[in-house]
């Protein structure tokens, strides 16, 4: 039974449990959050490590971290440092996109390590080491069979990107910008079909069903630069996913919508309401939104703008963005500092929604930098181990800063 169906039965989960005393709200209220769709709770019952967490309305903001390897870096060891990194610097999930090496087994350790919700994207098992456009259908739902029977806690659909959105991404600056989004266009256009994916979506629900795998379906068609926000084919694909998320909903399998991409600031809250609208105000989970294209090496900044924004609007699961974006395979430090930045955004946004936690913990900073306690700042702060190295390299032998020194304005209230 999954996570939704024991809801719907009035069934309160372990898991549940865990995640109601994790976010300080009533077993009750989040077992109507879970029934009614605004919520889920991605736990596999393949996944023997899990801790789990839940991704929703009424819950503290998301963040997610991407690693895996590429053609060219296809070191495993290399991966599961980064994984140990993005768990260490407070990652919610993780997500494995790798596309070079032995996926499977890259996968399959990172899986075993991970005591975070994991998310893959079945597609690119499907696809890489192949020629594209001579795979069957019988290809991609191999994959996705493959990767939900191995514990993976969500997994990425591109489902909702349809054979007719052709001639639209067609007029974009920036064309398809989704690896998984640009495999199925390219194969629709040359097979003279439709996506694989969508004719068989309910045999993805059966699948996802079995194991409690949910399903985050993939925004293939999401806006690759500024010019192309909110156009046409993207808000084609969100009324598709719509579609599907009632049929997932209605099979009882929990579901996410992925979201932009590139959106400028003064299009955030509109892309929100859309997701909510069409969507059933299933979880949102966003990338970034990224709000201008002009800072290649400080993406990960124009992400946390957007991310903050958009989780005070309503987006409820931030993946993030790597200083390496747009540039390279992001490197071990580069997923520190983007579970940090996206961390930081997550953080603002539940401090502007009221969220009691969140205050909470701001308004402790606030107390220990009254008292010039720099071991209770440092241990309060989100990155702590940044904050020590700056408050040591400073080398200042009293409780004031480098800064202001003996005319600290805290110093002169005292």
């Amino acid at each position: 039974m999954t996570q939704l169906e024991s809801a719907r039965k009035g069934k309160l989960t372990a898991e549940m449990k865990r995640v109601a005393k994790q976010e300080g709200i009533s077993q009750r209220k989040l077992l109507n959050a879970v029934k009614r769709g605004i919520v889920v709770i991605p736990a596999n019952e393949k996944h023997r490590n899990l801790k789990p967490i839940g991704i929703g309305e009424q819950l503290r903001t998301k963040v997610n971290a991407n690693i895996g390897t590429s053609p060219n870096d296809k070191s495993l060891a290399k991966e599961k440092k980064k994984l140990k990194v993005a768990l260490a610097a407070g990652t919610d999930t993780v997500m494995d996109l790798s596309i070079g090496g032995n996926i499977n087994k890259i996968r399959r350790e990172l899986l075993k390590a991970c005591p975070v919700p994991f998310g893959t994207v079945p597609i690119y098992q499907a696809v890489v080491g192949k020629n594209l456009v001579s795979l069957g259908e019988g290809d991609f739902l191999r994959a996705i069979e493959t990767h939900i029977k191995d514990g993976a806690d969500f997994i990425t659909v591109h489902s909702g990107v349809r054979r007719r959105a052709i001639p639209l991404v067609k007029k974009r600056e920036m064309g398809a910008v989704s690896r998984g989004g640009s495999f199925l266009l390219k194969w629709m256009e040359h097979n003279g079909r439709e996506n694989p994916l969508y004719e068989n979506f309910d045999y993805i629900l059966d699948m996802a069903h079995e194991y409690d795998c949910t399903l985050s379906l993939g925004d293939g068609l999401r806006p690759g630069c500024i010019a192309d926000a909110t156009d046409r084919a993207q808000l084609s694909e969100l009324r598709t996913l719509g579609e599907l998320q009632k049929r997932a909903f209605k099979r009882g399998v929990q579901c996410m919508i992925e979201g932009p991409g590139h959106i400028p600031l003064n299009q955030i809250k509109r892309n929100v309401e859309l997701e909510k609208k069409y969507c059933s105000n299933a979880p949102f989970y966003c990338l970034g939104p990224v709000v201008t294209d002009v800072a290649p090496g400080y993406d990960h900044i124009t992400c946390s703008i957007g991310g903050a924004l958009g989780a005070y609007y309503g987006i409820n699961f931030i993946c993030y963005v790597t200083p390496a974006e747009h540039l390279k395979l992001p490197g071990i430090e580069d997923v520190r500092e983007g579970v940090i930045a996206a961390r930081i955004a997550a953080h603002a946004a539940d401090v502007g929604r009221g969220m009691p936690k969140a205050l909470e913990w701001d308004k402790k900073m606030a107390k220990y930098r009254k008292k010039l306690d720099w071991n209770g700042m440092i241990k309060t702060a989100l990155d702590c181990g940044k904050a020590s190295q700056y408050r040591k390299s400073s080398k200042m032998k009293t409780d004031a800063c480098s800064m202001c020194g003996r005319y600290c304005a805290l110093k002169v209230m005292k």
